[in-house]
């Protein structure tokens, strides 16, 4: 069962002055699942900063999380529970009279996926139809996302993908992902669930510390003096989604389920500036500001080679836009771990 407990204290209050919307969240509760991850810390500190009260679903301790930068801790709820325990879920939601879910949690990194599959599947299949009920159960719910991912779509033969594309996914983690998808839209068809899945391209920005991910690997390479590691040929086409952009258009949707002008159905989001690993690269060179070739080793088992995103509905339905260019996002990716010496660290060797 879980326990709700207090973080250290001394966090750092998120900026912003919350914006347009802020008046919509300052009587919300909300609970994010995958708290300590990059995503669920900036949808916290946004959340704060409209004056949401935050549940934080953690797991398990990550000291360097950018969560305990981000958020204000004194104003933090944090319970200490995993997904397969639906008991504390429902808990969690109920003891905090919880309005609004984002279901951020999930096993993110493909490799992980091929070699451990059933792990995969137990985090983001079970743990997602575990939030899902217990959302079922609370009659306090009136919002939950749900975060898929363009991994569910798989290789299609058109492209962009939209939302009316059929998921096709094949691989261990994009099957994962497609599954949760139709579970969510599944509650929202059959019970009546006010939910919506959001699927984006891959996410970068400040306080991402999954080195084998390629923005924050190639970053720390490049800060170290050493060449950066593509594992794939460098072909691979990919949208690059900066975080911060993807925490408003999380708040930005949850308004509309809250407004009853979304629900049952997905949305996309992206820069629509799709890239190939190499031309990712050398953007993020630039922004280092070095010189540094990187080496192609060009083993990329069980990757689609293109996939983006339309983001096209959400502009329409939403009247949201990203805020960020690529070279903004990561100009102020660059100079957050610039910043930070102790979590890049020193060169191998």
């Amino acid at each position: 069962m879980s326990r709700p407990v207090n973080p250290p204290p001394g966090g750092v209050p998120p900026g912003g002055d919350g914006g347009e919307t802020a008046s919509a969240w300052r009587s919300r509760r909300a609970l994010v699942t995958g708290a300590t991850g990059l995503l669920g810390s900036w949808v916290v500190a946004a959340l704060q900063a409209r004056g949401a009260q935050v549940v934080a679903l953690v797991r398990d301790t990550v000291p360097g999380s950018h969560l305990w930068e981000a958020a204000d801790r004194t104003r933090l709820v944090v319970v200490r529970a995993a997904l397969d325990d639906l008991e504390a879920l429902v808990r969690a939601i109920n003891e905090y009279e919880v309005d609004t879910v984002f279901h951020l949690a999930a096993q993110t990194l493909v490799p992980v996926a091929n070699r451990e599959p059933l792990s995969t599947f137990e985090s983001n299949i079970r743990g997602t139809y575990h939030v899902l009920d217990a959302c079922r159960r609370s009659p306090s719910v009136r919002a939950v996302l749900v975060a898929s991912s363009d991994k569910a779509y798989g290789e299609q033969d058109q492209l962009p993908y939209t939302e009316d594309a059929p998921l096709l996914a094949r691989h261990p983690y994009d099957a994962s992902k497609a599954c949760a998808d139709i579970l969510s839209l599944t509650y929202a068809a059959t019970y009546d669930l006010p939910v919506c899945v959001t699927r984006c391209g891959n996410l970068y920005g400040p306080g991402d510390l999954n080195w084998s991910r390629l923005v924050p690997g190639t970053i720390r390479s490049l800060l170290w003096g050493e060449r950066p590691l593509i594992r794939s040929d460098g072909s691979l086409v990919r949208d690059y989604f900066y975080v911060e952009d993807a925490a408003e258009a999380y708040l930005r949707l949850a308004e509309h389920v809250l407004e009853g002008t979304a629900r049952g159905e997905a949305f996309n989001f992206s820069n629509d500036e799709p890239l190939s690993v190499l031309d990712m690269v050398a953007r993020i060179t630039a922004a280092v500001g070095v010189e540094i070739e990187p080496e192609v080793l060009g083993h990329s088992p069980g990757e689609i080679r293109h996939q983006f995103l339309s983001s096209a509905k959400a502009r329409a339905r939403l009247g949201w836009q990203p805020r960020h260019s690529i070279e903004e996002g990561l100009a102020a990716t660059v100079a957050w771990y610039r910043a930070r010496p102790d979590l890049v660290g020193a060169p191998r060797g």
